[in-house]
C-alpha cells in the first residue's frame, strides 16, 4: 500500500480541515493546538481509534512557542487555518493588530520547514478592501519567507522590500508559487453556504503551478431537481400538498434551466439532506444512539438572523464571541419558530462523520464546530493539491 504524504497542520481546531486532508492521502505526523476542549475533541476520537486522528501526534500548546525546525526534511505539506477572528466580518475587524493573528506564526513554520507545499485557509472577510494591503503583506511573507521583517522594521516598509524582490524576479534563496481564491464549500457538496479563502504555495523550485478546483455541486443542479423534475421533493417523499411554493425570485432562472438537456453537476446539498434522518429529539431531550445530538432551549430570531431553511444549503455556522449567536446556528421551522441545531446536525452540516465526537459543554462544541473548516471542502482543496504534486 503507497503511503500517505508526510504532512503537519497548525491550528487544528476540532479537526476539519486535518480529516479532509487525511481522507485525501495526508499522513499528519503531528497536529497542533490550543485550545483545551478542541484537543479533548482529538484525544477522545484518538483514544477511539476513529480512522486518521488514530494516528496523530496531537501537541497542545501555544504555536508562538513551538520549534519547527524539527520537522525539516520530514514534512513534506503543512496545513494550517490561523484564527479568523482578527478577519472575521462577525469579529472586531483588528486584523494585523489583533494579538490572535497568527499568521505570523505560519510564515514561520513555513521558513523552519521548506516544506515542498504549503495550504492556509481563512474567512473571506480576509479580501476585504480594509484588509488589503495587510493581505498582500501575508502574501509576500508566504512568498519569501526567508525575508525576515528588521526589529526596527515598519511592516509597510518591509511590505516594500518583499514587493520589489517580487517584482525584480532575482531572489535565489526560498522562494514559493503562491495563488489564493475563496471557494464556496456548498460547491463541494457540503450542506451549508459557506465561504473560505484558500491560500495556496508550492516552492519554486519544484517548477509546478496550483489550480483550484471548481467543485461539482451546483444551485443550478438543486433548482433543477426541486423545481423542473421534483427529483428532490419525490427522494423526500414530500407530497405535493406539502411543498413549498415556488420562490417567485427563481422563476427567470428556472425558465432558463428548462430548456438545458443536461447537467454535469450534482444538486447543491440542503439541511434536509444532512439531517432528515436523525432521530427526532425534543428541547431539553438527548438521543441514546446518535452522540451529541440534543437540543437546547433559547434559540430566537431577528432581522438578519433568521436560521436556515430546510430544504436549502444552511447558513454559514458561526462560532460566537461569547457563544453561540442568538440568531445563528438555528432551523426555521414550518411554523415559522426556530430552534438551535444540534452539536449532531452541525457537525452533519460540516461533514463531520458520525462517530466523530465533540467534547466540551454544548456552547464550546458549537464554537468548535462554527471554528472549523468543512471536511469536505478541505477534501477537495487537499486532493487537488496532491494531484499536483504528483506524489
Amino acid at each position: 500500500m503507497k503511503k500517505g504524504v508526510r504532512s503537519l497542520e497548525l491550528f487544528v481546531g476540532a479537526g476539519g480541515m486535518a480529516l479532509g486532508s487525511a481522507q485525501a492521502g495526508y499522513e499528519h505526523q503531528s497536529v497542533l493546538e490550543w485550545d483545551s476542549n478542541a484537543c479533548q475533541t482529538l484525544r477522545h476520537n484518538k483514544l477511539r481509534r476513529v480512522s486518521h486522528v488514530r494516528d496523530w501526534d496531537i501537541v497542545e500548546g501555544d504555536v508562538r512557542c513551538h520549534d519547527f525546525r524539527q520537522y525539516e526534511g520530514r514534512i513534506e505539506v503543512v496545513f494550517g487555518g490561523p484564527p479568523c477572528q482578527p478577519f472575521s466580518i462577525g469579529g472586531k475587524h483588528r486584523g494585523h493588530s489583533d494579538e490572535r493573528n497568527l499568521f505570523p506564526e505560519a510564515v514561520r513554520a513555513v521558513r523552519e520547514i521548506r516544506p515542498k507545499a504549503f495550504v492556509f485557509e481563512n474567512v473571506r472577510g480576509l479580501l476585504r478592501v480594509g484588509f488589503a494591503n495587510y493581505y498582500n503583506y501575508i502574501i509576500n511573507q508566504l512568498r519569501f519567507p526567508e525575508i525576515i521583517r528588521h526589529e526596527s522594521e515598519d511592516w509597510v516598509d518591509h511590505l516594500a522590500r518583499l514587493e520589489r524582490l517580487y517584482t525584480g524576479g532575482k531572489h535565489r534563496g526560498l522562494r514559493y508559487n503562491v495563488v489564493y481564491e475563496y471557494r464556496n464549500a456548498a460547491d463541494f457538496g457540503v450542506p451549508q453556504k459557506r465561504e473560505r479563502v484558500f491560500v495556496v504555495g508550492i516552492r519554486s523550485d519544484l517548477g509546478l503551478e496550483f489550480s483550484f478546483p471548481r467543485g461539482t455541486f451546483s444551485q443550478d443542479a438543486l433548482i433543477r431537481d426541486q423545481w423542473i423534475t421534483g427529483e428532490y421533493w419525490e427522494r423526500h417523499r414530500i407530497a405535493k400538498s406539502k411543498r413549498p411554493a415556488q420562490p417567485p425570485t427563481l422563476q427567470h432562472r428556472i425558465q432558463q434551466l428548462s430548456h438545458d438537456l443536461g447537467f454535469e453537476s450534482r444538486p447543491w446539498r440542503t439541511v434536509r439532506d444532512a439531517i432528515s434522518d436523525l432521530p427526532r429529539v425534543e428541547v431539553g431531550q438527548t438521543s441514546h444512539r446518535i452522540s451529541n445530538h440534543f437540543l437546547n432551549p433559547g434559540a430566537r430570531s431577528y432581522p438578519g438572523h433568521s436560521g436556515s431553511q430546510w430544504d436549502e444549503p444552511a447558513k454559514t455556522l458561526k462560532a460566537g464571541d461569547h457563544g453561540v449567536p442568538g440568531g445563528e446556528n438555528t432551523l426555521r421551522l414550518d411554523d415559522g419558530s426556530v430552534r438551535y441545531f444540534s452539536v449532531r446536525e452541525c457537525a452533519r452540516i460540516q461533514t463531520f462523520p458520525d462517530e466523530w465526537f465533540f467534547e466540551g459543554s454544548w456552547t464550546e462544541a458549537m464554537r468548535q464546530l462554527g471554528n472549523a473548516v468543512p471536511v469536505a471542502l478541505a477534501n477537495g482543496i487537499a486532493a487537488q493539491l496532491l494531484r499536483t504534486l504528483s506524489f
